[in-house]
């Protein structure tokens, strides 16, 4: 008897994360005649088909036929993320509503190579910064501000001029040319490779003149509850998340029928893995509750089971989620205001305050648990927490720092009336801060304000009284530690210290 043969992924990008009713209802079909009976949604918001390697050029056909290309290499042209699946669902945008998202996206006339966001700034449910070229929404109406995060390389540049919408797509595609081309030297510093990239772009691409960007203001995070039966207005939406990321095919087909009868034209997917269809009339909602019954659907899950991500199609990440959360919520551990990551391979582009990442160890599988500094998602200055974790040991640690948050919280004085609006302006990745050493070696850095438990050094201890540190995780002595000017533009990978 041989082994069946490992399943071929087939991705259908659905740009925005909006997908007309009756094209999904046409990839259903093309994917229930290649033997597909589940399916499951990205993190980037597509679609990814599993098929027999057998079937996988019968696929591609069908979906081809249907007018829908189906991306056999789907880290190859990554799906466009937009914000818009939370438009009067989660939150009220201001000039960024449903016909400018589509007016932008019908304009990409190409197929982007670069992962490319497009995010309202007054929402906190889809990530800023996980694509390559980041736009984010002004208040200027018709305008975005745009942080490029360069390729393999990490760090952030903030474009300094603000983008006009109909010029997303071209800046996008010049962008792209450049990066991907090696027209531009993007090694070293993300300021200076900054620079040469608007200099390369300025004398080649002319854009429509715009103003210069100030600085962005984006709210406080928190994770809106996404599933279920929700009332906004006068009409309904409703949000279907499933535990092991499996959705059937007939089921999605009968919710696709019930669109096209019910007069929804749409449906959007969510960076969370999870489906959401708006505009429910209220005398519709039995016909709703129908299909949910018919395939034993639950819509109601706790909420700390909706705050993590884990990379795509990874059975082994998928598992170790449902183990911690089951030992947090035995533990009754709050997680509001937190979203988890579980990372098991490099620059997934995941989005988390709180990351749990895989690391060698002799013996079996062990990990390191990493936070955002002010535990701020869009963040990427990281911090290391703990390393060299067993698996069993991860819900005990994540616990405490899930209490450490809350301590940090709750010595954090209350702001004046004055300050206390939704939208605060928060450090962002680039921003400029008091230059910290940063080993040389292995880019561990050490914050006086925190400073370094495990060698016994309080919070507060200045660099200039430790001239016998060693660095914690390759031991490299102080003199091997340099100042480091851009402490909120680290790689993805990078190691930071423990507080």
């Amino acid at each position: 008897m041989t082994a069946a043969s490992p399943l071929s992924i087939v991705a259908v990008n659905l740009p925005g994360g909006i997908v007309p009713a009756g094209d999904l209802l046409a990839v259903l079909t093309a994917a229930e005649a290649a033997g597909i009976d589940h399916v499951q949604f990205g993190h980037r918001q597509q679609l990814l088909l599993a098929v027999e390697p057998s079937r996988r050029w019968t696929l591609l056909q069908a979906l081809a036929a249907v007018g829908v290309p189906g991306e056999p290499y789907k880290e190859a042209h990554p799906n466009i993320m937009s914000s818009y699946v939370g438009e009067d669902v989660f939150y009220n945008a201001t000039w960024l509503r449903e016909g400018v998202y589509k007016d932008i996206l019908d304009l990409f006339d190409y197929q982007p190579q670069l992962k490319i966001n497009l995010v309202d700034s007054r929402q906190t449910f889809v990530p800023f910064f996980t694509g390559h070229l980041n736009f984010i929404a002004a208040e200027t109406s018709n305008h975005w501000h745009l942080y490029v995060r360069f390729p393999r390389a990490g760090g952030l540049y903030t474009w300094p001029q603000l983008v006009y919408s109909e010029d997303v797509p071209i800046l996008s595609a010049a962008i792209e040319q450049a990066l991907l081309s090696t027209a531009i030297d993007y090694d070293g510093a993300p300021a200076t490779a900054g620079a040469r990239l608007f200099a390369h772009i300025s004398a080649t691409q002319p854009l429509a003149p715009t103003a210069e960007a100030s600085p962005l203001l984006v709210p406080t995070f928190t994770l809106p509850y996404y599933e279920g039966f929700n009332r906004s207005g006068q009409q309904l939406w409703l949000g279907i998340y499933r535990r092991n990321e499996q959705f059937a095919v007939a089921f999605l087909q009968d919710v696709c029928r019930l669109c096209l009868h019910t007069r929804i034209g749409q449906l959007c997917t969510t960076p969370w893995k999870s489906l959401v269809i708006k505009g429910i009339a209220l005398p519709d909602r039995a016909q709703w509750d129908t299909v949910l019954q018919r395939h034993r659907l639950n819509v109601r899950h706790a909420a700390n089971e909706l705050n993590w991500q884990v990379e795509d199609r990874c059975p082994d990440g998928l598992a170790l989620k449902h183990e911690l959360v089951r030992y947090l919520n035995e533990e009754d551990v709050r997680t509001y205001q937190l979203c988890f990551a579980i990372k098991t391979q490099p620059q997934t582009g995941l989005f988390g305050s709180i990351i749990i990442r895989t690391q060698a160890a002799r013996v079996g599988t062990q990990y390191e648990i990493l936070y955002t500094r002010d535990f701020n998602p869009n963040s990427r200055d990281f911090v290391l927490f703990r390393q060299q974790v067993r698996r069993d040991q991860l819900g005990w640690y994540l616990a405490e720092l899930c209490h450490q948050f809350y301590a940090q919280r709750d010595a954090t004085a209350a702001p004046a009336p004055e300050q206390s609006a939704a939208s605060h302006n928060l450090p962002l990745p680039g921003a400029a801060s008091t230059p910290l050493p940063r080993c040389r070696r292995c880019l561990t850095v050490y914050d006086q304000s925190y400073g370094d438990a495990g060698q016994g050094i309080a919070p507060g201890t200045p660099w200039a009284s430790l001239p016998s540190y060693h660095c914690p995780t390759c031991e490299a002595p102080a003199t091997e530690f340099e100042q480091w000017h851009d402490p909120a533009a680290l790689p993805e990978d990078a190691s930071i210290m423990s507080p």
